[in-house]
């Protein structure tokens, strides 16, 4: 697993729970909140967090909640407003009255979407790769190919998913890998990393249940509808789109700005990777970064 010396641990109770992240760069910088999806963990984010530190800025990559080394939910929630709410407390422990931006993959970007909707306020600008807008999407994910796409996620509504995922050592986690980048061969290390931390007590259930709540097996708190709104709500600050042409979990014909552009009322910039699949902020970084950099400069 790469990393950098700048690149160091922490922790913080946030939300009501225990939350380990990693950090670089000054801490009285503008926050840049960095939010991993799945599979995947917060290291997934150290090509870009050295760039962030360079820049001034204090990016912090979570473990999301239930992925350990982060705690698991004393509740048991892993509903999507609960982990925009836990966004919201980080940028609010971590940067105060400064500045934050927030950057999301995957499922961090189902959370970045609903953090901003929810609490436009508190972030000046989001970028969101490889999940667009809720709406945008859910047109497309009726079509056969997208429901192909998406098999795991049926597959992880059925209580034997529990036990069936970690058989041979997590295959169907290399599967989605493979199948969702293809071409690209992960970092063995990293893997390694990524298995242990979902082998952690409690942790593949809770990533599971993330599905479970988004489809309804699990219900949602109704205590939480104000925030679970978020999740289709327009966005008013500016945003960056990134999405791989090669995705194999989320199909580039999703990716159709004018479509887009309803859904972000604060100004969108989109641009489509080529040869990059699900996870093309690991697999081009340095076509990636930059855009993400350069629209944070302006």
């Amino acid at each position: 697993m790469t990393t950098s010396s700048q690149i160091n641990p922490s922790h913080i109770n946030a939300n009501g729970v225990d939350i380990a992240y990693l950090e670089a760069g000054p801490k009285d910088g503008p926050l840049a909140l960095c939010l991993h999806g799945f599979p995947d963990h917060a290291p997934t984010w150290r090509y870009l967090m050295p760039l962030l530190a360079e820049a001034g800025y204090h990016a912090v990559a979570p473990w999301l909640r239930g992925y350990a080394p982060t705690g698991l939910a004393a509740d048991g929630n892993y509903q999507v407003a609960s982990l925009a709410l836990d966004a919201l407390a980080l940028a609010d422990q971590l940067a105060g009255d400064n500045d934050a931006v927030i950057i999301g993959h995957d499922w961090g970007a189902i959370t970045t979407h609903t953090a901003v909707a929810h609490r436009p306020d508190r972030f000046s600008k989001m970028v969101a790769i490889a999940v667009p807008h809720a709406l945008a999407m859910g047109a497309y994910l009726m079509d056969p190919e997208q429901l192909k796409r998406m098999w795991y996620q049926f597959f992880f509504q059925m209580p034997t998913a529990d036990f069936v995922v970690p058989m041979n050592d997590f295959a169907i986690i290399d599967k989605l890998w493979a199948d969702w980048s293809p071409g690209y061969t992960p970092d063995a290390e990293d893997m390694r990393a990524l298995k242990e931390t979902l082998a952690s007590p409690g942790t593949l259930t809770a990533a599971l249940n993330y599905y479970r709540f988004v489809h309804g097996t699990l219900a949602n708190d109704p205590a939480l509808d104000a925030v679970q709104a978020g999740f289709i709500s327009p966005i008013t600050i500016p945003a960056l789109y990134l999405h791989g042409a090669d995705d194999g979990c989320m199909g580039e014909q999703l990716v159709k700005e004018d479509e887009l552009r309803p859904h972000y009322l604060g100004g969108l910039d989109v641009a489509v990777i080529p040869y990059a699949g699900h996870f093309l902020h690991i697999e081009k970084p340095e076509l990636v970064n930059p855009m993400i950099m350069e629209f944070l400069k302006r």
